[in-house]
């Protein structure tokens, strides 16, 4: 048995021994705030250049978990923030001792076991046995490995700068250390230990976890900025080149190489006048806009007109750091102006032709008050004033369908089944008394025999589809030839097929695409001298698709003749079209 003096130099001992671990442990808690310190600063840099890599700042972190790992002879850690929109605690790399996967699917309820317990309650938890106790149940610790743990929260706090006073404080998350080495618990000299590693690090974490989000919020803003159709440059106050967009690139033939060092736009750009709104805009302080046409990079041979626009980009405290601009391609808006100019003046003219004629022989017959025309000539006249009604009728009915599709406005669907061959004989007779029907020119139609006699359709509307196209292959066809009208059943027995072919004057591969647009009309000296609005290929087109079919065009080029195909389903109700065009083909 041991002396009371043996008794004591044991017992100096031991506490010697103690003081000597409690002072290697404070040394090692100095060195990880003098650490954080550093980190501190660096996230403050970092915040200043959002261009900085992320991964640096994770690299910091994770080395901040690991010497907490080590003070406290922990085997895991990681830190769990809370998202205020789900009102969760989601955990994020970097963790220590846990795979990245496991990391980012691990999210709780804030309400939830020790973690959420911890973060409502501001206080720290031991956790003695992940699998015994029922709060960590909720979490599923020991899924994870988990044995045991500890738990303290994440609190950020503002001080008064004069007084040093905590003015505000809020909780923000929790930090976890688990698995004691050894076999051994958490005890609450480690909680003193973590809470006070904690408080230095919650400001490292928060600040971390910020950066990353205005990081991403960068890189989402970019990403939205490359998507857009439109060209956009922007240029700081010393006129070099910040961001133009892969839009902006393309429109001036450049890439992201020409940009390389900062350049001035005065060096990359060529075009004066878009120097000349991009010096304006920053020196004169102002939005600037104008009308720019430029050469396409892709098609030296064409160009583009540009709606520009240019606004000053002004910092938090109102002062100008530089500009952007907006390169907003409206090269077809100017296109269909001027096509809609045109059209103004074709459907004046083809209003006046009908009207002239009319008033003509009205103005002849009220004038002959003596009988001088006998009844065959008064006969003829009349013939030829209800002729020229009827087209005046046809030309004011395709504008009001016109008007009707563009409003979005029902056109309505009448179905019923009717003879097909008969409606094409109708046709037919019609159209071989058309005023473009010349002597050389031939009208027919053929369909196989596997056409049904009777289809169901709306028959006006298909009557005024095989009208457009006859009545437009005997127009373009002014030197004759034959007109012939075929149909098929395709197979599989849903759809019959119709084609409509001419030898006239053709169409180029640049008109082919543009077939069935409002106002669209070839451009060429013999198309100049042959009436029509471009209306009556949009309206086949649409009452086609508001069948359910579609319409497309074949020429071999300029010259040798064209054929228009469109097809119809037997059964148009067979895929629930409720019989409103309108809604179906609108815009």
């Amino acid at each position: 048995m041991p002396t009371d003096g043996e008794s004591m130099d044991t017992l100096r001992d031991r506490l010697l021994r103690v003081e000597a671990e409690l002072e290697k442990r404070n040394d090692r808690v100095k060195r990880l705030e003098k650490e954080i310190e550093r980190l501190q600063q660096q996230i403050q840099e970092a915040q200043g250049q959002p261009a900085v890599d992320f991964s640096e700042m994770e690299e910091a972190l994770k080395r901040l978990l690991t010497r907490v790992v080590m003070i406290l002879a922990a085997s895991k850690a990681l830190f769990m923030v809370s998202d205020t929109k789900t009102g969760e605690l989601f955990a994020d790399t970097p963790a220590i001792g846990f795979e990245d996967a496991d990391v980012r699917r691990l999210r709780i309820k804030d309400h939830l076991g020790i973690s959420g317990e911890v973060f409502r309650e501001n206080q720290p938890v031991i956790l003695y046995d992940a699998e015994a106790d029922d709060r960590a149940a909720e979490e599923q610790w020991s899924r994870l490995g988990i044995r045991n743990g500890l738990c303290v929260p994440l609190v950020i706090e503002k001080r008064d700068e004069e007084t040093n006073a905590v003015i505000e404080r809020r909780t923000f998350g929790v930090l976890w250390v688990f698995n004691k080495k050894f076999g051994n618990a958490f005890i609450a000299e480690d909680v003193q230990l973590l809470t006070r590693m904690s408080r230095n690090a919650a400001a490292i974490i928060n600040a971390a976890e910020t950066f990353k989000i205005l990081v991403k919020e960068r890189d989402e803003a970019l990403e939205t900025i490359e998507s857009l159709s439109m060209g956009l440059i922007m240029v700081n106050t010393n006129q070099r080149i910040t961001q133009m967009n892969h839009s902006a690139l393309r429109i001036f033939g450049l890439t992201k190489e020409d940009l390389a060092g900062g350049r001035t736009y005065d060096a990359v750009i060529k075009d004066e006048k878009v120097r000349e709104l991009l010096r304006r805009s920053l020196e004169e302080d102002a939005d600037v806009s104008a009308e720019v046409p430029l050469t396409n990079p892709d098609n030296p041979d064409h160009s583009h007109t540009f709606q520009v626009q240019s606004a000053t980009v002004r910092n938090e405290i109102g002062e100008a750091i530089g500009s952007a601009t907006i390169f907003n391609d409206i090269t077809e808006i100017k296109n269909v102006d001027k096509m809609k100019t045109a059209f103004v003046s074709t459907v004046s003219h083809e209003l006046r032709t009908p009207l002239t004629a009319i008033k003509g022989f009205i103005s002849t017959l009220v004038q002959d008050t003596e009988g001088f025309f006998d009844n065959n000539t008064r006969h003829e006249f009349y013939t030829i004033i209800d002729t020229e009604c009827d087209r005046l009728r046809r030309l004011i009915d395709d504008l009001l369908n016109v008007s009707r599709i563009e409003a979005n406005a029902a056109l309505e669907m009448n179905l019923t089944k009717f003879n097909l061959r008969e409606t094409l004989d109708k046709v037919i007779a019609i159209q071989s008394g058309s005023t473009y029907k010349k002597e050389n020119h031939s009208l027919s139609w053929e369909m196989s025999p596997d056409v049904p006699t009777e289809i169901e359709a709306d028959q006006d509307k298909i009557e005024q589809v095989f009208h457009n196209l006859i009545g437009n292959a005997l127009k373009y066809a002014p030197g004759g030839g034959p007109v012939q009208v075929t149909g098929k059943l395709l197979p599989g027995g849903e759809m019959l097929e119709f084609a409509i072919s001419d030898r006239g004057i053709g169409m180029s591969d640049a008109f082919l695409k543009k077939v069935g647009e409002k106002f669209a009309r070839a451009d060429n000296r013999d198309t100049r001298t042959i009436g029509g609005t471009g209306i009556g290929l949009f309206l086949v087109k649409a009452f086609v698709e508001g069948h359910g079919g579609r319409m497309w065009p074949h020429s071999e080029g300029e010259g040798k003749g064209s054929t228009f195909f469109f097809t119809l389903p037997l059964n148009p109700n067979a895929d629930g079209r409720d019989g409103n065009l309108g809604s179906r083909v609108a815009g």
